[in-house]
C-alpha cells in the first residue's frame, strides 16, 4: 500500500527545486531491496560514526533510539521519493534519500558515508545502513498522530504509478504551468523527477513546453500510458545509475536503466526515436530538459 509523506521544514517544499535524483524507481528499488527486513526487530538504532556533514535527524538519535529498539518491522512502504519503515507500534521512519542517499544491506560504496545504522534480530537481513555522499539527506521518526496529521493528501499527491488518467488529467489541466515542470510538482503527482519526465513526455510525444492547459484529450491519455510504461520498465531494470556513479540498489550494484535512456542527458545526439533529428537541451525551473523536436513538436 502507496502511503504519502512531506518533505521537513528545509529546504523548500518544492521538489522541484531540489536535485532529480533519487526518484520513485530508484526510491521503490530500495523499498524492495530492504523487503526482507519486515518481521524483524530493532535490536540497536545509531550512528554509522560519519565525520562528514551530518544528516538530519528529527528527532535526535537518541529519541529514535529510544522509540524504535526493541519495535518490530511491519511494513517497507514507499511515499513517493521516500522509504518509510512502519513499526508494531505504529510510528513510521520516514527516509528521505535527497540527492545521493541509499538504503543498503550490502558493502557500502564508501565507509566514511555511512550515516546510520539499523541492527535486526529475528530477521535473514542483520544490518540496514544509510549511506549517504553529500549528507543532504533527511530521516524522521513520526508518531501515528504525526502521521495522521501531517502526511495527508495536501502535502503528496497521488502516486504516479497508481494515479488514473483521470484523475492526472483533472490534477493538472487548468494549470498553466509547462507540462515537464507540473510534474515534478509531488503535490500534484508524486514520485517522478527531471529524469522520468522528460522520458515520458518524449515517449508521449509531447513537447515540455506545452501547457497543461493546452494538452488535448489524446494527450492526456499518451501522457498517462506513457507514465506507468517508463516507471514500470525502470523499476524492471532497477533505476537509473548516471554518469556519477552515485545510485546503487541495496545490494550495493547499479541500475540499468541509464541504457534505455531515449533523450536524457543525450544533447545533440540522434534521436533513437525517430533517427532524423537530434536531441534538444533546454532549461525550465532551473533544471535541464531533453526532447526530440521532431518526436515532439511544439504544435
Amino acid at each position: 500500500m502507496v502511503k504519502v509523506s512531506i518533505p521537513v521544514h528545509e529546504p523548500p517544499r518544492d521538489d522541484y527545486n531540489w536535485p532529480i535524483m533519487p526518484e520513485l524507481p530508484e526510491v521503490e528499488t530500495m523499498c524492495r531491496g530492504i523487503s526482507a527486513a519486515v518481521g524483524g526487530r530493532v535490536r540497536d538504532f545509531k550512528s554509522a560514526g560519519c565525520k562528514k556533514r551530518p544528516i538530519l535527524l528529527v528527532p535526535d538519535l537518541k529519541q529514535i533510539r529510544r522509540r524504535v529498539v526493541g519495535e518490530r518491522v511491519d511494513a517497507v512502504e514507499r511515499a513517493g521519493k521516500r522509504v518509510i519503515l512502519r513499526f508494531a507500534s505504529g510510528d513510521r521512519l520516514v527516509v528521505e534519500p535527497r540527492m545521493t542517499g541509499l538504503m543498503l544491506v550490502a558493502d557500502p560504496p564508501t565507509v566514511e558515508h555511512l550515516r546510520l545504522r539499523i541492527d535486526l534480530s529475528e530477521s535473514p537481513l542483520s544490518t540496514l545502513w544509510f549511506w549517504d555522499r553529500r549528507g543532504l539527506g533527511v530521516v524522521r521518526l513520526l508518531s501515528p498522530d504525526q502521521f495522521a496529521a501531517e502526511l495527508g493528501p495536501d502535502s503528496l499527491g497521488p502516486d504516479a504509478l497508481v494515479v488514473s488518467a483521470a484523475e492526472l488529467r483533472t490534477r493538472l489541466e487548468t494549470s498553466r504551468r509547462a507540462i515537464k515542470v507540473a510534474l515534478l510538482d509531488q503535490r500534484a503527482v508524486a514520485g517522478v523527477g527531471n529524469l522520468y519526465a522528460a522520458e515520458i513526455l518524449h515517449v508521449a510525444k509531447i513537447h515540455p513546453e506545452l501547457g497543461c492547459h493546452r494538452l488535448s484529450a489524446s494527450q492526456w491519455r499518451r501522457l498517462h500510458a506513457a507514465m506507468q510504461m517508463v516507471l514500470v520498465d525502470a523499476i524492471a531494470h532497477e533505476g537509473s545509475t548516471l554518469s556519477d556513479g552515485t545510485y546503487r540498489n541495496a545490494l550495493n550494484k547499479s541500475g540499468g536503466y541509464q541504457n534505455c535512456h531515449r533523450v536524457y542527458d543525450r544533447e545533440d545526439e540522434d534521436c533513437p526515436t525517430c533517427g532524423k533529428s537530434t536531441v534538444r537541451r533546454i532549461v525550465q525551473a532551473q533544471r535541464s530538459t531533453f526532447f526530440c523536436p521532431r518526436c515532439q513538436p511544439r504544435k
